[in-house]
């Protein structure tokens, strides 16, 4: 059944939850709004499939006993490690309705919107870092490492969230959404890498240089605002891109406050939040 959502607002977005009893649907820290008495708050260092995949009785057989404990200890410090590596918060919050319908709110982070997108077992979802507001128990989060190359040149296409599983996951970002598909422009499309929100697998994920290392490249990248690379998006599936970068918004406060560095230059040499 699907989780029984609403999203609301206009410039800063949060979705309402409906919890049937003893559904339960978990969060990011930080990203909790508000909930009714009789939904329960659990914060844990493992996901769900670890907190169901430890329980059990003794014996040393399933899950239970030492061995049982030993791996879930395991798979959570693999789970903690990984989003420690990514930047991620460490812990996810949890919110089960006890003894009738509950409500629980969440928010993103930035002025945006948020969307909720459905799982049905066949495609995953990828995601940028820190798109993740909420998800259903029965949505496994983890963590994508793009390749070295990649990586190192796209900045935010460096680590990714990845959505797997069954169900409905909440996602987050600046600005406003465009939806599109690279098969409606010829297969293949150019972003700004901070534009990137999520994208379908089997979408192909990559960076490029902006231009060749001639005199318009140079350009391009030192006056063009959009630095050394831009992100490439192939295939056919559903990609998901804001129209507010996070460096915009931070160089627009800065500018706002008199501390702009990026100067007419932008692009290579502007000033990136720390």
């Amino acid at each position: 059944m699907t989780l029984k959502q609403e999203i609301v607002g206009n410039a800063m977005q949060m979705a309402v939850v409906t919890l049937e009893p003893g559904r339960t649907v978990y969060c990011e820290a930080g990203k909790f709004l508000f909930k009714t008495t009789n939904v329960t708050m659990e914060t844990r260092l493992g996901g769900q499939q670890q907190q169901q995949q430890g329980g059990g009785g003794g014996g040393g057989g399933g899950g239970g006993g030492m061995g049982g404990m030993l791996r879930q200890a395991m798979g959570t410090a693999m789970q903690v490690g990984q989003r420690a590596l990514a930047g991620e918060s460490l812990a996810f919050q949890y919110f089960t309705a006890q003894g009738g319908e509950g409500t629980v709110a969440f928010a993103g982070v930035l002025p945006g919107e948020m969307r909720a997108l459905e799982l049905n077992g066949t495609r995953a979802w990828f995601a940028e870092k820190d798109a993740f507001v909420a998800a259903e128990s029965s949505v496994d989060f983890g963590i994508a490492f793009q390749g070295g190359r990649t990586g190192m040149k796209g900045g935010e296409g460096f680590v990714l969230e990845k959505f797997t599983g069954h169900g409905t996951v909440i996602i987050a970002g600046a600005g406003n959404f465009i939806d599109l598909n690279p098969a409606d422009f010829g297969g293949r499309v150019e972003v700004d890498t901070g534009c990137v929100v999520a994208f379908e697998e089997g979408i192909q994920y990559g960076v490029q240089r902006v231009g060749g290392l001639n005199r318009q490249g140079v350009m391009n990248a030192v006056l063009g605002g959009e630095g050394l690379s831009l992100a490439t998006l192939e295939g056919n599936g559903r990609v998901i891109l804001q129209s507010l970068t996070i460096e915009s918004l931070a160089n627009a406060l800065k500018k706002a406050q008199g501390g702009d560095k990026q100067g007419p230059t932008g692009g290579l040499f502007s000033t990136n939040a720390g």
